[in-house]
């Protein structure tokens, strides 16, 4: 299968990256390496062609569409939430203009598109309705949710109007090896730097506040399976359908790690929200995908990547 990935070099994408050549797929990236690095990416040869370009780039459509493709995965995103909230342009320009022109790509080409999205979609949520079904009603609290949630309206008129097939993919709280400081999920590098360092965190909000952290590994999975289900045109919650509170987190990370972290606390940040848990019953189902990786063995290896590249 020929593979097209935007936003390949990034944190997601390179565990993506590798899992899509062990299975001998064609992968095409287009990164424009502005959180992401070549680095990431493992030996590149001629199964990983390598494209440094932004989505926003008039150029992106021209080139791409010279490939065929049978599928494109669109990770490439503006994923900080604080900074949605400061330049809502800025991170429209990158979520919902660059997304069009990947969208017409597609169009031209037949491809499947597989589409990052977001837990951030639903907003805050009532315990009752936790965990979150794919159903729900959709209030995201940020720019960044509502123009995840703007792109997912537009794949289903792209597939109303041209007959084009996507499959969305929104993701719990993902972690893992070279995740960076920012975006969304990121608490979990930010600790582990500062653990491997020796140094305090802080935790903003009083700590009792929950998200359900995958693995980037499974995430990269479900996405495999999402390019080949037949169960398409629809939306699939990636998730473990677990809830961790940051207090619980920190004491897992101390015990995987051996140190003694100190805590801080600050003020909660805006536009976050506090209890986050998402039904992976569909995804089950529909993709026969499940997470395999605990929280456990997943802080572990990412404790170890960042032990060695500190």
């Amino acid at each position: 299968m020929k593979v097209f990935l935007t936003g390949g070099a990034g944190f997601i994408g390179s565990h993506l990256v590798r899992q899509l050549l062990q299975v001998d797929h064609r992968v095409f990236v287009m990164d424009n390496v502005s959180s992401g690095a070549w680095r990431h990416l493992p030996a590149r040869g001629n199964a990983c062609t390598c494209w440094q370009m932004d989505i926003r780039e008039a150029s992106v459509k021209a080139k791409i569409c010279k490939e065929k493709f049978d599928v494109i995965v669109h990770l490439a995103a503006q994923t900080m939430v604080d900074a949605s909230i400061k330049d809502p342009i800025f991170d429209a320009s990158e979520n919902i203009m660059g997304t069009l022109n990947v969208l017409e790509v597609a169009r031209q080409c037949g491809a499947r598109v597989i589409f990052a999205s977001t837990a951030a979609a639903y907003g805050d949520v009532v315990d009752t309705d936790l965990p979150v079904l794919e159903t729900h009603e959709l209030r995201p609290q940020s720019f960044y949710g509502l123009t995840k949630v703007g792109v997912e309206k537009y794949l289903d008129l792209y597939h109303e109007l041209y007959g084009l097939d996507y499959v969305v993919c929104r993701f719990a709280n993902v972690y893992g090896e070279r995740q960076g400081d920012s975006g969304e999920g990121g608490v979990i590098s930010i600790f582990a730097k500062r653990i491997v360092n020796g140094q305090d965190i802080t935790i903003y909000g009083d700590g009792k506040q929950t998200r359900d952290f995958v693995y980037a590994g499974d995430i990269a999975r479900g996405i495999c399976k999402a390019m080949t289900t037949e169960n398409v045109n629809t939306v699939y919650n990636l998730s473990t359908q677990t809830e961790t509170t940051l207090l619980d987190l920190v004491k897992v990370m101390r015990e995987v790690s051996g140190r003694d972290i100190v805590t801080h606390f600050g003020p909660q940040r805006e536009g976050d929200i506090y209890r986050s848990m998402l039904s992976n019953q569909k995804a089950i189902n529909g993709l026969g995908w499940m997470p395999e990786i605990t929280l456990r063995e997943g802080l572990k290896r990412t404790l170890e990547y960042f032990e060695q590249n500190k």
